[in-house]
């Protein structure tokens, strides 16, 4: 088992070595069955769910671990880069921890949460909130006809990020993937945006390994560990496509479907979000397929 290690006294952030050597930094709130978050592209362990006070609400009941991704927050970082070394990180993690864990995954940070999955035996439950969306259904670089053209994106994205305007870059990327805009200002304005925007020069290595990742079923095949699929009502169809695609392919899911949210209920359908998480974390033990 990975030990876990205070770099500071009197602070909350813990470290574990990931299995390159790099050392992942968590945050540790709460009591109860432990539950790991893991964040999407271009934020930092704040995630999204410190805007509606999502991770609070969890941690009256979880032990809450809020993984900051390797090259940001206070995690490390290696000259390699791919999805494999992130996997690696969030089992680390969930090796770390005493109890067996349910792992929720955030879009990118889903698809290093279900990578995650063949990498540790302590898992207790996944919960995967639209990882990748239809990126995962098809031959790298190929679309299916309805996804956004995430590669004339990463295109525009690049020479803002070269030119250090990360907020910018972050926001277009916002922007893409339908975070409601009602909530903007607010996120602008909370006291964790900077750590995002600082977390924004992740995002191409994050795209490229998106772009490249093609999803084997047959990997999957054997896993057993209970998951719940979180999809939002309102989401793109590309999203929605994923999402059910991975239904048929993992033996033992089952989709939540949050309605009236997209791919950020835990801005803007908090309450429900927290409900459909917790209800998971308490009961991970039925069988759906």
């Amino acid at each position: 088992m990975a030990e876990a290690t205070s770099p500071d006294e009197g602070t909350d952030v813990e470290t574990v070595t990931s299995a390159d050597g790099t050392e992942i930094a968590f945050e540790r709130t709460g009591s109860g069955p432990p539950l790991v978050l893991v964040p999407g592209g271009a934020i930092d362990r704040s995630g999204w769910w410190e805007l509606a006070d999502v991770r609070p609400a969890l941690a009256e009941h979880c032990t809450v671990y809020a993984i900051d991704r390797r090259g940001r927050g206070e995690s490390g970082d290696a000259d390699e880069y791919g999805l494999e070394r992130e996997a690696e990180d969030v089992a680390a993690v969930v090796d770390s921890i005493d109890d067996p864990a349910t792992v929720f995954g955030h879009s990118f940070g889903g698809l290093c949460a279900l990578e995650a999955s063949l990498r540790t035996d302590a898992l207790r439950g996944l919960i995967l909130y639209e990882p990748g969306g239809n990126l995962i259904l098809h031959e790298p670089g190929v679309g299916v006809g309805n996804e956004p053209d995430f590669g004339a994106m990463f295109s525009e994205i690049e020479p803002l990020l070269a030119d250090g305007e990360n907020e910018q870059a972050l926001l277009s990327l916002l922007d893409v993937v339908e975070f409601p805009s009602a909530h903007v200002d607010a996120a602008r304005a909370a006291p964790h945006w900077q750590g995002k925007v600082d977390a924004a020069q992740t995002m191409l290595r994050e795209g490229q390994a998106l772009l490249e990742y093609e999803f084997d079923a047959e990997r999957f095949a054997g896993m057993t560990t209970p998951t719940l699929l979180v999809a939002g009502g309102e989401s793109p169809q590309w999203f929605t496509d994923g999402t059910e695609a991975l239904d048929d392919a993992l033996p033992n899911s089952r989709i939540a479907t949050i309605d009236g949210a997209k791919h950020f209920a835990m801005v803007s359908e908090p309450d429900r979000f927290v409900e459909e998480v917790l209800a998971f974390v308490q009961d991970s033990s039925y069988s759906s397929h």
